[in-house]
Formats: structure tokens, sequence, C-alpha cells
């Protein structure tokens, strides 16, 4: 992959010199070879997660209510302990199968609702709890049973900003697909512009993978406009990589926003094989920015957060579709490649 002298200037917009209608841009599609994004998502699925499943943000997990959640099939219920360590294990109660989710925790300990059996995260006959990692934006659960893979210590966590430089913000939605249908529709980036034209403008792709090619530069760079206006743009360099089966990784490497990231995890809802899947999207936008006004965002972050996952879901409202009926036709045996 080739550097760029960095573009972050005084003034990060651009005004373009006219508008392009929609129909009348640059197609992609022969660029947008089948061959090449679906030996990028073999290429995905070959690497190792260790078992470990995106379940949701850090700050959703609150201090004296449980949280429910299903992945691969498999009832789980997430806390926090009195150090405000996440705790997650089985969600149903071991003495009559109560839904853990619908009940209290005091001290760190949660108390379950039908009859006051108390656990404390440290295991009890029937209950164990399951490995989880907190990395300060995602909470990470392991299932070995569901990953059938060799279990790792800890999830392969993408490399991000800082925490202290950053704002962060995270979107959840589901569809009717599996994980791969995800991870595939963030391997084709060509469609963005075509398929979200409120938000992109004058995307290029400058650089992929070779079909088959499995070296160190695994990524596809993008040049392309964040569109503020029909004229307005923010213009950045982005490449896409996936460093596990169910992750794709968006890192802004030069422009405005360098080394932010959006991580989009995959987690799956329901067992593998499943006659109806469905899948989790859990995307974290951690954005960062040199500029010395930068610290107003973060200082700001808790009205911008909103404002940050409706963009994110407006997106996946058309990028759920796209994966959906990818499922579609993949469960037919009519993709055309």
């Amino acid at each position: 992959m080739t550097s760029r002298p960095n573009r972050r200037t005084r003034f990060p917009l651009t005004l373009r010199s006219s508008p392009v209608a929609w129909e009348q841009q640059r197609p992609t599609w022969r660029e947008a070879r089948p061959a090449v994004i679906d030996s990028a998502l073999k290429r995905a699925q070959a690497r190792a997660s260790g078992n470990w499943f995106v379940i949701g943000a850090s700050r959703d997990v609150p201090e004296r209510t449980p949280w429910g959640r299903t992945v691969g099939g498999r009832e789980l219920v997430v806390w926090r302990d009195d150090r405000g360590e996440v705790v997650a294990g089985p969600g149903a109660c071991p003495h009559l199968g109560a839904p853990l989710k619908d009940s209290p925790v005091r001290c760190g300990t949660l108390v379950c609702h039908w009859h006051g059996l108390h656990l404390d995260g440290k295991g009890f006959p029937g209950w164990e709890p399951l490995p989880v990692h907190d990395d300060g934006v995602l909470v990470w659960v392991r299932l070995d049973a569901v990953g059938a893979e060799p279990p790792l210590d800890r999830p392969v966590v993408p490399a991000r900003p800082a925490p202290a430089s950053a704002v962060t913000a995270v979107y959840t939605g589901a569809g009717a697909c599996e994980p791969e249908d995800i991870v595939a529709n963030r391997l084709d980036p060509w469609h963005g512009a075509w398929f979200h034209p409120y938000s992109f403008v004058d995307l290029r792709v400058v650089d992929s993978p070779d079909e088959g090619e499995a070296d160190a530069s695994d990524a596809f760079v993008v040049e392309v406009s964040f569109k503020l206006t029909s004229r307005l743009v923010v213009p950045v360099r982005a490449a896409f990589t996936a460093p596990e089966p169910r992750t794709v990784v968006m890192h802004i490497v030069d422009g405005e926003g360098q080394d932010s990231v959006v991580e989009t995890h995959a987690t799956p809802l329901t067992p593998p094989g499943h006659a109806q899947p469905r899948t989790a999207v859990v995307e974290a936008v951690i954005a960062t920015s040199g500029r010395p006004g930068f610290s107003v965002a973060r200082h700001a972050a808790g009205a911008l957060r909103p404002v940050m996952r409706a963009a994110a879901g407006r997106l996946w409202r058309d990028d759920l579709a796209y994966a959906e009926r990818r499922w579609q036709l993949r469960s037919r045996g009519q993709l055309p490649y």
C-alpha cells in the first residue's frame, strides 16, 4: 500500500465544483469483482477469533441492572460486580430456569427474582461464568461451544486511538442473515456512493487485494468524500481490513480524522445453520482528530453520540437489506457467482 501526503489542512472541508447526478457518477460494477470480494471473505473466515463474540457497548452494561443477550442461540446474562467488572454467564437460573435478565443486582450480586438465589459471578452448581472481556468500548464473551475453534485468552481487538483522545459511539442493529453476509457487505467498498448517496460521493477504490492474495497488506484502500451538502464534502483515504471472521475495520489513514476507526462486528443470534438466521451488527465508531478544537467534541461526547448512532443506523438500514438479500440468494443457491 502506498502512502500519500497528509491532506489534513487548516480547513478540512472541500467545495466540489459541481454536483454530479447520481446516475451520472462513474460505474463501479466492473471493478467490484465478485471473486475478489469472495476471496477476501474466505480469508477473513479462515482467521482465528478464539471463539470471542461482541455482545454490545461497554457503556450499555449498567451497575444495578443485568443485561440480557442471545449469541449463537445461547441465552446470556451480563452485569457488573461490586468492583465494576463485567460478569457474563448463562441467562437461565440454575434453580428453576428463571430469566436472570429480569432480576436485580444488589452490591454486585445478581439476585434471582423468583426465589432469591444469589449469583456473585464466581460460579454456582449448574451455573458457571463465561470468559468475558471489556475493552472499554465493547464487551466480548467467549463461547467455545458456538465458535468451535481453539480458544484465545483475549479477543482480536483492532488497534484504536487512545480512549482519552477519542469520541466513541456504538450502534446495534439486527437482520435476517448470517455473519458472513454482514462481512461480505463491508468487504465491498465499491457500493458506497451508489447505495449511500446521502453520505458518500467521489468514491474510488485505489487498492484492493488480488484474488487469492493473503499477505499482510490484505486491505481495500478507498478515497471517498463524506457528504455534508451537495457541494461541501470531507475527503479522506480509508483502508478496510478483516482481522477475524466476524469483524471488518475501516481505518482512516489520511485526511480529516486520521487514525479514527469504524469497527463492524457481526454476532450470530441464532445457532449455526439455523433455517431463519439472525445476526446482530455492533458498530463502534472511535473518532479522533489532531485539531486543537477536537477537545470541544470530546467534552460534548454525550450530545454527539446519539447523532453518530443515528448516522450509522441510516447506513445500516440499507446495508442490512443488502446483507439480507445476499443471504436469501445464497440460501437458495442463486448467488450469481
